[in-house]
């Protein structure tokens, strides 16, 4: 079976405990928590306590989020992202993530290629004195100031890859940027959602369309993992939903059981060979 994760942004409402025990029940290897939901980070609770408590329903912290717009200004917001980083270690996340901000306007890949390795060159020093790995994560947006990963890629070759950086593949923006280049090496989470709305044009896509993956799913979620695993990611695929009825979903483990059964059957062939 795939190993699942579960980001907190597909059950905002509920608290670190809860969140738990819906990974809990429904058979994922951990969760990703946030800094950008409505309730404090781990609901206010010691980092060690999280950590404690993450254990001992055999859960991993995958990721903490985010250092948001992390390539613009890094260097003004190196004392907030060393607090992010520093929280990761405490709380034994796996990695912290680094979000590109979105622009109103087109970005030259060239200069987006350029904001990104001033951005890393400052946050390199911080991941390795803590130990910690940066999780770049390409959006896809057209106004998106760090598009595609294969822009990451080069950037990362330049500076002979080092341990501490690693990427997301995010199944949702790697089909609204129109990427098709699988960079398993480099992966070390897959974020899935599904879009399942016929409306929107692949442009017109946003956050609010991305629901859990089922048969009506546009982006092509199996056929990325089966590449995913095909290439060698072994690592987990973790929920990261963002429509509102998602949200308001009155019992997430039921429709993520379904959701997951789905992709599962989807990679089946692939599983049955692995064993």
């Amino acid at each position: 079976m795939l190993p699942i994760g579960l980001n907190h942004m597909t059950v905002p409402h509920a608290s670190t405990d809860q969140l738990l025990d819906v990974a809990l029940a429904v058979g994922c290897v951990g969760i990703e928590l946030r800094n950008d939901l409505a309730m404090a980070l781990f609901d206010g609770r010691d980092p060690a306590l999280v950590a404690a408590a993450a254990a001992a329903k055999g859960q991993r912290i995958l990721a903490l989020a985010e250092v948001k717009a992390f390539n613009q200004n890094t260097h003004d917001k190196l004392g907030d992202a060393e607090t992010l980083i520093a929280t990761a270690n405490a709380c034994v996340a796996e990695g912290v993530a680094l979000i590109p901000a979105v622009s109103d306007q087109i970005i030259d890949r060239a200069d987006q290629r350029a904001a990104l390795r001033v951005a890393l060159q400052a946050l390199q020093p911080l991941l390795e004195k803590y130990g910690q790995k940066g999780l770049i994560e390409p959006l896809g947006f057209v106004t998106s100031t760090l598009r595609y990963k294969e822009d990451v890629v080069a950037v990362l070759d330049e500076m002979q890859r080092p341990a501490c950086f690693a990427m997301v593949h995010d199944t949702f923006h790697h089909h609204v940027a129109g990427e098709t280049a699988i960079y398993a090496d480099l992966t070390a989470i897959v974020h899935i959602s599904g879009v399942s709305d016929p409306a929107p044009a692949v442009d017109q896509m946003t956050d609010a369309h991305r629901v859990l993956v089922d048969a009506d799913d546009r982006l092509g979620n199996i056929d990325q993992l089966r590449s995913l695993r095909a290439a060698g990611y072994t690592g987990p695929a973790s929920f990261e939903a963002f429509a509102p009825e998602i949200h308001d979903m009155k019992d997430p483990a039921a429709a993520l059981a379904r959701s997951i059964a789905f992709i599962n059957a989807g990679l089946a062939d692939l599983t049955a060979g692995a064993a």
